[in-house]
């Protein structure tokens, strides 16, 4: 386990000027992927089958072309996007509400040690015993599109976290991406809300590789 100080060399460039930048970053892996072009895929946890295939492809055919692919690691669209990226044999980043000493969900475990030892990076401000705390989520959210440079939103319901760091991105001046929903399917109330409030719509990487 590394720790990264905000006053390092080697702390996150694109980490230095968002709101409340972390003091310290605990760190498992590659740190090099911290300074890398990447990519937020974030969604819902009860993601639809079709929210996982989407999250897997885009992740997948991003990380072919280089881009660094960062989620938080939850059930849903979060897994099913670090797991594209592992399937493309590229890079990808996890950024945890809790210490290593608590990896959630648990059975997310192997998926660590996946993102590891593909020299990806698994991440936390939190202390190794800290828990998975409530409060702990909507401030890692700000880390997760802080080291980004866009979101890409799979899915998100009307109350959703995933809008939160959509917020997030928004005062750090990051690039947001939606992928456009069905208007039946509640997963795709507050996706299609921000592509009403003026949100870019992608079908495909090349719609947000042409703005990195």
């Amino acid at each position: 386990m590394k720790i990264i100080y905000q006053a390092n060399q080697n702390y996150p460039e694109k980490l230095k000027n968002i709101y409340a930048p972390p003091a310290k970053l605990y760190l498992l892996g590659d740190e090099t992927v911290l300074n890398k072009p990447s990519i937020a895929i974030i969604g819902c946890r009860q993601a639809s089958d079709y929210g996982k295939r989407v999250a897997f492809r885009f992740a997948y055919d991003l990380a072919k072309q280089g881009i660094v692919i960062i989620s938080g690691l939850a059930r849903g669209i979060d897994t099913y996007a670090h797991l594209g990226a592992i399937k493309a044999n590229g890079q990808t980043i996890a950024v945890l509400g809790s210490g290593f000493g608590n990896i959630y969900p648990k059975e997310n475990k192997e998926l660590c040690k996946e993102i590891i030892q593909k020299s990806g990076a698994v991440i936390t401000e939190y202390e190794p015993e800290a828990k998975p705390e409530k409060m702990h989520f909507p401030a890692r959210n700000r880390i997760i599109s802080g080291l980004s440079n866009g979101v890409l939103v799979v899915e998100a319901k009307e109350r959703s976290g995933t809008l939160i760091t959509v917020d997030h991105a928004l005062d750090q001046g990051r690039n947001v991406y939606i992928i456009p929903g069905n208007i039946t399917s509640d997963n795709s109330y507050g996706t299609n809300e921000l592509i009403k409030q003026g949100a870019k719509i992608v079908t495909k990487i090349e719609d947000i590789l042409e703005e990195i």
